[in-house]
Order: structure tokens, then C-alpha cells, then sequence
């Protein structure tokens, strides 16, 4: 049996910020809306789609 090593990336930088945001604004640290406190994880999201949406107007461009 091969010995493989099997390692899980982790939490990314925009994971910890927006832990840290939600810690800072549950303990009252920050005083922010909601919407920028989870903005890292909205960034995130919209980076995945805008790669998303390229790869589906290359797709459609070359099935022309």
C-alpha cells in the first residue's frame, strides 16, 4: 500500500478575515453594517463567478 499524505489547505486569508470581523462587530469593537462585515466572503464569491462568467464566454466563443 502506498503511503500517501493527504493535507486540507486550510482556511484562506479572506475565511480568517471575515472571522475576525464577525468576532470584532459580535463584540462590539465595530460598529459596521452586516454587509461590510461579510465582505470578504462576498469578494470571494465574486471573483468565482467573474472566472466563471469567462470561461463560459470563452466557451461560447470557441464553439462558434
Amino acid at each position: 500500500m502506498a503511503d500517501s499524505k493527504a493535507s486540507s489547505g486550510g482556511i484562506g486569508f479572506t475565511g480568517l478575515l471575515t472571522i475576525v470581523f464577525i468576532v470584532l462587530k459580535l463584540t462590539h469593537v465595530i460598529d459596521w453594517p452586516w454587509l461590510w462585515v461579510l465582505s470578504p466572503a462576498w469578494i470571494g464569491l465574486g471573483l468565482g463567478l467573474m472566472i466563471l462568467g469567462v470561461v463560459v464566454l470563452i466557451a461560447a466563443k470557441v464553439a462558434k
